[in-house]
């Protein structure tokens, strides 16, 4: 254990997921696995493929927090660039990295380690790779910043070998409760005075839309799991004195907002 939760921020690198193109699907699963290590995720930034973007943006980031964790622009095509932009965000050479490079053309027949594919095995200089067990293409590590693919199965393939490298903290653990008929506006003034009362703890309010009725869900995370279950205790207890019904935990699936 660490004295202190080591802090993570996350950079979603790609065009297309700032024109709508494609819906990011990472931010969920990296945030969940980097609570179950003590890592919890402060800040999550979406930034285009541009190159001065991409390395101020780094540079910024990587010494505000203690990891940070990029996924996308790592493939072969013209508009990956992540790279060789984490290579000039360290100030170091774009160069073939050694062992990625001989992974990769073994892995090819004869004349099919194109120029485009040993974009993937080109690297700064002193990255460390991250294996994944879905592709050949490794990610990389440099310093405190993680590189990662932004197809998801990739991504989380690189994450299950990446966790165990990391620094832990102290888990951070979610209690919950809902109740179907309470309205946010109700509960709103009973809520902040919880939130007072336990200010190691985040406390949010969560509305819940489903064919059999709407309703809202408070969630409890922290560091502290008595705490988490004393403060839903005492939502609990509101719920009630505002008749309505708790239902310890989260509602079954469907559309939810808030």
């Amino acid at each position: 254990m660490t004295a202190r939760n080591p802090t993570a921020c996350l950079l979603v690198i790609g065009n297309e997921v700032l024109s709508g193109r494609t819906q990011d699907a990472n931010i969920r699963f990296i945030a969940t696995k980097l609570g179950e290590i003590g890592m919890p995720l402060r800040e999550v930034r979406v930034i285009p493929d541009v190159p001065e973007t991409i390395i101020n943006t780094v540079n910024e980031v990587r010494t505000k927090f203690d990891h940070v964790f990029t996924t996308g622009g790592i493939g072969p095509t013209h508009d990956d660039i992540t790279s060789e932009c984490i290579a000039a965000a360290f100030g170091v050479p774009w160069e073939a990295h050694p062992a990625a490079w001989e992974r990769m053309e073994r892995a090819f027949k004869p004349g099919e380690f194109n120029a485009a594919r040993q974009r993937m095995a080109t690297m700064p200089r002193g990255a460390g790779l991250i294996d994944n067990a879905i592709s050949v293409a490794p990610g990389f590590t440099m310093g405190n910043v993680h590189v990662m693919a932004g197809v998801p199965r990739i991504m989380q393939s690189m994450m299950d070998t990446l966790l165990p490298t990391l620094p832990h903290g102290i888990p951070i653990v979610s209690r919950a409760v809902h109740a179907f008929g309470m309205p946010e506006g109700l509960i709103a003034a009973g809520l902040e005075e919880i939130q007072n009362r336990y200010p190691d703890l985040d406390v949010g309010s969560y509305p819940f839309y489903r064919p059999s009725g709407n309703g809202v869900t408070i969630v409890a995370k922290g560091p502290d799991a008595y705490a988490a279950e004393a403060a839903i205790s005492e939502v609990t207890a509101l719920f009630s004195n505002l008749e309505r019904t708790p239902i310890q935990g989260e509602p079954a699936a469907g559309t939810a907002a808030g």
